[in-house]
């Protein structure tokens, strides 16, 4: 980096440190400490925060989808008064007894205290437009959206009971990927959520719409959402498994500027739709109604043993 280069990343540092930058959150006195105006990460226009909500987080100036947190995401999504919580009284613990420049608990506690929530995943049941679903919204704001045991855990859950009741799943991805803090036991829940929704869709035929947003990396990536029946995605999400810098060093090449947004996936066959976030409940609403009458539905069956052929 040149030093005109570092001067200048230092300066808007500066710039965004002196404005109060809100990570919207269950606390109630949250708007009350965090200031009235942020700044847009794409083209630096300052936003007043009351105006951007309304607005969906959906950047006046340029257009670009700034971060909502899972409350914000029911509000928009789902039918007033229809949400209902699951497993919302599960929390994590500290099996690996991990510090770094802080104690897990105290990260944790921290997180928790910030956002209202247990963990970085909210998981219930509600109407899209009437129809019924199953919804999984991962919040970015705790501690990256990263995907521990109990985030693992609430989305299996609520795989396992939609499978169980007949209903659409919706899972909406936001995250840094596995949990560090927790080891292999994080890393263990892309296989067990992968098999929940082999039954959800291979052995009951229901539909799994899988929805990402700006950031989803790492271990989410790799596993559930990419898994979708349908995959959208929100305009210039930042969509992948390894980071920029680690895939150039690999490959000992220059990557393309638009490398790992939604545009360059979908342009790539991996991703089915870009979807702005203003029309994301209507799209979702026609597809749920389109696909309602869909045959071969097989409500409630979870089988106890799953048979796999041989090869031979």
């Amino acid at each position: 980096m040149s030093i005109l280069a570092w001067i200048e990343d230092r300066r808007k540092q500066k710039l965004k440190s002196g404005l109060s930058q809100t990570t919207s959150n269950n606390s109630p006195s949250a708007d009350n400490t965090q200031g009235l105006w942020t700044r847009c990460d794409s083209c630096g226009i300052i936003l007043y925060i009351k105006h951007l909500k309304e607005n969906q987080r959906v950047c006046f100036g340029c257009g670009y989808h700034l971060q909502m947190n899972s409350n914000e995401r029911i509000e928009n999504l789902i039918d007033s008064k229809s949400w209902r919580p699951l497993y919302e009284t599960l929390s994590p613990c500290d099996p690996l007894d991990f510090k770094d420049q802080k104690a897990y608990p105290e990260r944790l506690k921290e997180a928790q205290e910030r956002t209202g929530l247990q963990d970085a995943v909210q998981t219930g049941t509600g109407l899209i437009d009437g129809i019924p679903i199953a919804l999984g919204i991962m919040d970015f704001h705790f501690m990256g959206g990263s995907m521990g045991s109990v985030v693992g855990e609430k989305i299996t859950r609520l795989i396992e009971y939609a499978t169980k009741k007949g209903l659409t799943l919706i899972i909406i991805s936001a995250s840094g990927g596995a949990r560090m803090q927790e080891g292999i036991l994080s890393l263990m829940q892309m296989a067990k959520i992968s098999g929940a929704l082999h039954v959800h869709q291979s052995c009951a035929n229901l539909l799994y719409i899988s929805v990402l947003t700006s950031p989803t990396t790492g271990g989410v990536t790799a596993s559930f959402a990419m898994l979708g029946d349908l995959i959208f995605a929100e305009p210039k999400a930042l969509i992948g498994f390894a980071g920029r810098r680690v895939i150039e060093q690999t490959l000992q090449e220059q990557l393309p500027d638009n490398f790992q947004t939604a545009e360059y996936l979908l342009h790539h066959g991996l991703i089915d739709l870009i979807v702005p976030r203003s029309f994301l409940k209507q799209a979702l609403s026609e597809t749920l109604n389109f696909y309602k009458a869909a045959p071969f539905q097989i409500y409630g069956y979870i089988p106890t043993k799953l048979n796999f052929e041989s090869s031979d």
